[in-house]
């Protein structure tokens, strides 16, 4: 019996098969960089749109800054990160880095908006009135603007940041007193589902809710993008009109931790 329970111990765990596989060389970076592409290409094929009306923002989160060097070599010059003082280290290690822009598109608390304010491009989950005065003041005292994305929480669900669609439009109309803030459309986070029936209301709710705020945008508010979809559903988004997807598991590799572990503030995936 003891000699059993050995050797059940000694044999080897099955290895987990992901569809991530880890990317650590320019030329991983970049056949991971087509392949994405080309999916996105596919989903807009299938509803008419063209490709081009697609940007996508590579999340970085948890992938370290020798490894970011790489992906930069290999052409990605906009990152986005979820946790503000990881992307801060990060774009200090990186700053010989040429034209790499920094987008943080999870949650922000108010103490951590002057982090933002002094080295980000874009900031993606603006649902905070208060959050939006501390990060203009911010701004105006370093000389800076910021675009930014109204995070809607289209999925209902209270583990999610975000407005709720029926509190977005007096939102939106009280963003122009802040003047160093570009407001250039919405973000959401759908249902972490394999069901597409789930996931796939997330994506209409925010496009549907985009239409309607075009008609009463205040002046200097644009309604153009719609950030929506991630590694596992970024194709349905695209379906469904997304203009910006959050991919990071398809280009870098899987993480060590599931999607689950970093809910509530998954904002790239």
């Amino acid at each position: 019996m003891l000699q059993a329970v050995v050797l059940m111990r000694a044999t080897p765990e099955p290895t987990t098969v992901t569809p991530y596989p880890a990317a650590h060389s320019v030329e991983a970076f970049q056949s991971n960089l087509l392949a994405v592409r080309a999916r996105i290409a596919v989903a807009c094929e299938r509803v008419g749109r063209a490709p081009t009306e697609v940007r996508l923002l590579p999340v970085s989160k948890t992938v370290p800054a020798d490894r970011l060097r790489l992906a930069w070599e290999a052409g990605y010059r906009e990152l986005g990160e979820n946790k503000v003082q990881e992307a801060a280290g990060k774009a200090e290690a990186l700053a010989d880095l040429p034209g790499l822009r920094w987008s943080v598109i999870g949650h922000l608390q108010t103490n951590k908006a002057k982090l933002v304010a002094r080295f980000a491009s874009g900031f993606h989950a603006l649902d905070s009135l208060r959050v939006a005065a501390e990060l203009d003041r911010r701004l105006q005292a370093g000389g800076r603007a910021l675009e930014v994305l109204v995070q809607v929480n289209t999925s209902g669900e209270a583990s999610k940041f975000g407005l709720p669609p029926e509190a977005v439009a007096d939102f939106v109309r009280a963003l122009p007193a802040f003047s160093s803030l570009r407001v250039r459309g919405l973000m959401t986070l759908a249902r972490l589902s394999d069901d597409a029936a789930r996931v796939r209301p997330c994506f209409a709710l925010l496009r549907d809710l985009r239409a309607r705020l075009r008609q009463s945008a205040p002046d200097g508010v644009v309604m153009e993008e719609l950030s929506m979809g991630m590694s596992g559903d970024f194709e349905l988004a695209v379906e469904e009109g997304a203009t910006m997807v959050r991919v990071g598991q398809a280009l870098f590799g899987a993480r060590a931790l599931p999607d689950s572990h970093y809910w509530p503030d998954p904002a790239g995936g």
